[in-house]
């Protein structure tokens, strides 16, 4: 067994995305290689209407996966396809958009104006790129939900943990999606298989991810007396933590508890030719995408 190391803890950027939405950008837009096969993280956490009420009016995915993840809040959304719904909280909506589709998303506060969530962009390898889009929808009831000894619950959104797998399936990268709560003080060990690319995003409390050259005794500072008197290294709200190679993720609640999504994927390891909503492999498949837009060939015909 060895523990990931921590390759980089980094903010989550602001920035405004749709018809004037703002988010919190964990990555994206940069070196598609560092976190393969993810493409992007978006934070949509906001307490402010004026701040996301205008949503994501009508725009074009091609070439990839999006996953949408509704803490608070709703999420209404339709497409080119035809289908409609409503995204609550806990739901997951996790999007194929293969060879085209055009879609919305509009979402709304709930009584108090809080609309929480965030928004993962998977990549499509080259054989799946042009496959039909696809919807799932999966409600909060349908997740599972493991609470352990310590006091550590895990809801899995996608993949397997502790014998228990998510409702979500048939997603390219082979993903790994969990939302991990911590009380305060408990140290755990997260085991994710070594072929992975891995991350942590900390939106709530604090958390020390150990590693593989500190491992416990960075963690935990102690005085002669034996009182906790800090905990360094702590990755609090809207932070990205990078895990290196290993088959381990090690994690120090803070003295408030945390909770964190821990996500993992197959890496997909072949050329990326990326343009706003479009991701495809080569420059002229970008080409085409955007000229198919052009020319309202971009949808598939119903079959």
């Amino acid at each position: 067994m060895s523990i990931r190391p921590v390759l980089e803890t980094r903010k989550a950027q602001a920035t405004m995305e749709g018809a004037g939405v703002h988010l919190h950008r964990a990555f994206g837009f940069q070196d598609p290689t560092e976190l393969d096969p993810f493409l992007l993280f978006d934070d949509f956490r906001n307490d402010t209407p004026a701040h996301f009420e205008k949503g994501f009016p009508w725009h074009p995915h091609r070439g990839i996966e999006t996953i949408t993840y509704v803490l608070n809040g709703t999420v209404e959304h339709g497409d080119s396809l035809g289908n409609r719904g409503t995204l609550g909280a806990g739901d997951v909506q996790w999007m194929t958009a293969g060879s085209g589709i055009m879609h919305q998303e509009m979402p709304a506060g709930n009584a108090q104006g809080q609309m929480h969530g965030f928004q993962l962009w998977g990549n499509l390898p080259a054989a799946q790129k042009m496959t039909d889009p696809r919807y799932q929808d999966v409600e909060a009831k349908e997740i599972p939900e493991i609470t352990d000894d310590d006091g550590t619950v895990v809801r899995v959104i996608t993949g397997e943990f502790w014998g228990k797998r998510g409702p979500v399936d048939g997603i390219a990268a082979d993903p790994q999606y969990l939302d991990v709560s911590m009380p305060a003080g408990v140290k755990k060990t997260f085991k994710i298989d070594t072929y992975r690319r891995a991350f942590a995003y900390v939106f709530d409390g604090q958390a020390a991810f150990a590693d593989a050259s500190a491992p416990t005794g960075v963690l935990l500072e102690k005085e002669v007396m034996g009182e906790e008197v800090n905990i360094r290294d702590m990755s609090g709200d809207r932070t990205l933590i990078r895990f290196g190679k290993g088959d381990e993720v090690t994690v120090q609640a803070g003295e408030r508890g945390v909770r964190f999504l821990l996500i993992s994927g197959a890496p997909i390891e072949e050329p990326v030719a990326w343009h706003g909503p479009i991701v495809m492999n080569t420059k002229e498949e970008l080409q085409t995408a955007i000229r198919d837009l052009r020319n309202g060939t971009f949808i598939k015909p119903a079959h």
